[in-house]
């Protein structure tokens, strides 16, 4: 049953009769509302509960706040924010799927040009817009001032209502976290022959829809941030057969259809998505079928350990404790000794370094006198001088599942080394204009996956995706993260597939934890570090690292207490693989 909001005819001539009650000893509305925390409603209403009407006599100031407050009021359309609605507009008001999220804080304002008439206010919302969830469930990060205009007017029964609402949906954050869990979907990366989560946010209640509606974004393909990045396995013709349902034993069942001729390898690949994506939402078994028989021939049932570890090749070797740059040479982090061979001896002027995912290669930037220059070899012998050189070289990185290095050259420029057959290191171009024209890069990473990277570009943070298109390389689709709350960045690395550490020359967080869409920052705790913090290294499940005036520290969690490294050194830089 749909809510209930109209009154019957009796209640709305009662409700004149108090308002003209009320009237009288209002002589004016107040000219503005007062900016205030909104904190999260309980949500205690169910689908089918009737939306009471707004209280009586509220003045246009309090009624747009508390409209925007609604929106994500449990309710069938939208009930909730539609009871503050007049009559037309609540038959007729139809938002877009967008969100726009803004920050707690918030006020409302009457417009400064005059109303056109004693019956009809123009109320402007004023606050931060934080972002927008969009067509896809993907948040978009946006730090803008909230730009909103709702029109009220004053009805027959003299009560004040919403005549033009908004044509998409405005929603604090406190309220959105409350009302949409985040979920890693799953879509496949050919390049590095693993899975790369896409964070998409669906609605939280009731719970028992969760699954459903992660299989809908499965389907419809990964968000603009990975477009081109990733494949979706589950693209057309495959289609949800029947609605995903749990049977009386607990046992998901996800209904496909579409699948004629698809090879086995693809069919576990698939079921790898649907897996790897449900894990969040469910922890039943999962009966994955295809036109009614099991997508994988006499596999019929899945469970998260029933999938091979398709990250295991870009995962960092428990023996490869990482190491560090400390003045022009390179040592390890386990026992604090110089590595073998030139690197490690002095034979370079080592700047900063990169070590290979699986150890046994090495990218150095070397000093020469007053430029630098990279060397790539093997660790423990002579590297191979590049071409590539300049006035500043970045941090080397290693992009997963190729063995290739990048680094980016006079802040502008992102160099690409290949290691051709026969042996030689040749230098190729990777088309970065949507990123660097955003200004010079200071730090470049990979994430772990290969599919995104990370940039520090003029103290700000930055991810963009990685697209191959045949021999071709590009960066795509850059977004800012976090612009108010995180700025003077001086390094960065990937604490996990969707997840960052950024390190900044703030006293008051000095290390953070953002996420891969930055729709979410917390800062760790900044006790025992010593500003400024200048560099980090991080990868799943390893300790963070990161290295302050007085040396290294290293810590997991964010509100545990930073702890001196076993092997600290004053001015090191530490690395882990990758």
């Amino acid at each position: 049953m749909k809510p209930h909001v109209f009154r019957g005819t009796a209640a709305k001539l009662l409700l004149a009769v108090l308002s003209l009650v009320l009237l009288a000893g209002c002589a004016n509305v107040p000219l503005e509302s007062q900016p205030m925390v909104v904190p999260g409603e309980r949500q205690g209403q169910s689908v089918g509960d009737v939306v009471p009407e707004p209280p009586p006599n509220i003045d246009p100031l309090s009624l747009v706040r508390a409209f925007v407050e609604a929106t994500l009021k449990p309710g069938q359309n939208n009930a909730a924010a539609r009871a503050y609605l007049d009559e037309q507009s609540r038959a007729n008001w139809r938002p877009s799927r967008s969100l726009t999220i803004i920050q707690d804080t918030f006020g409302t304002v009457y417009d400064t040009a005059p109303p056109p008439d004693p019956g009809t206010q123009v109320v402007n919302v004023r606050g931060i817009d934080i972002g927008t969830l969009d067509q896809n469930s993907a948040f978009v990060p946006d730090y803008t001032s909230a730009l909103l205009q709702v029109k009220v007017r004053k009805q027959a029964n003299n009560q004040w209502r919403i005549v033009d609402p908004p044509a998409d949906l405005y929603a604090t954050q406190s309220d959105f976290s409350e009302n949409y869990t985040p979920v890693p979907v799953s879509f496949y990366s050919e390049s590095s022959a693993t899975f790369v989560p896409d964070r998409r946010y669906v609605v939280a209640k009731p719970q028992s829809g969760l699954p459903g509606r992660v299989m809908d974004l499965l389907l419809s393909g990964p968000s603009a941030s990975l477009a081109g990045a990733v494949k979706n396995l589950l693209g057309e013709p495959v289609e949800i057969d029947s609605n995903v349902k749990s049977l009386d034993d607990g046992t998901l069942v996800v209904p496909l259809t579409g699948l004629s001729g698809v090879p086995d390898d693809i069919r576990h690949l698939m079921a790898a998505q649907i897996v790897l994506s449900l894990q969040y939402v469910t922890s039943a078994r999962i009966r994955i079928l295809a036109d009614g028989a099991p997508l994988v021939p006499n596999h019929p049932d899945w469970r998260r350990n029933d999938l091979p570890a398709y990250d295991a090749a870009l995962s960092i070797n428990v023996d490869l404790q990482g190491l560090m740059t400390v003045g022009g040479r390179i040592r390890s982090l386990s026992d604090g000794n110089p590595v073998a061979g030139p690197a490690g001896n002095g034979g370079y002027d080592v700047v900063s370094a990169a070590q290979s995912i699986d150890g046994k290669r090495l990218a150095v930037v070397e000093r020469s006198g007053g430029a630098v220059r990279l060397r790539i070899g093997d660790l423990g012998h002579d590297l191979a001088l590049t071409t590539l050189g300049g006035s500043s070289l970045t941090r080397p990185t290693w992009r997963p599942g190729t063995g290739e290095v990048w680094t980016v050259v006079d802040g502008l420029s992102v160099g690409r080394m290949v290691l051709d057959p026969n042996g030689h290191w040749t230098a190729l171009t990777v088309n970065a204009t949507d990123l660097t024209q955003q200004g010079a890069i200071t730090e470049l990473r990979f994430s772990r996956d290969g599919a995104r990277v990370a940039a520090v570009i003029k103290g700000e943070l930055w991810v963009a995706s990685v697209v191959v298109n045949g021999d071709s390389v590009s960066l795509r689709e850059p977004r800012l993260l976090q612009p108010h709350d995180l700025e003077d960045v001086v390094d960065v690395d990937w604490v996990a597939q969707d997840g960052l550490v950024a390190v900044t020359k703030s006293p008051s967080q000095p290390v953070v934890r953002v996420t891969v869409d930055g729709q979410r920052i917390d800062a760790f705790n900044s006790s025992n570090l010593t500003p400024t913090v200048h560099g980090v290294t991080a990868a799943p499940n390893r300790p963070i690292v990161v290295a302050d005036t007085s040396g290294l520290w290293t810590a997991s969690e964010l509100g545990e207490v930073w702890r001196p490294h076993s092997h600290t050194m004053k001015d090191a830089d530490p690395f882990y693989p990758g």
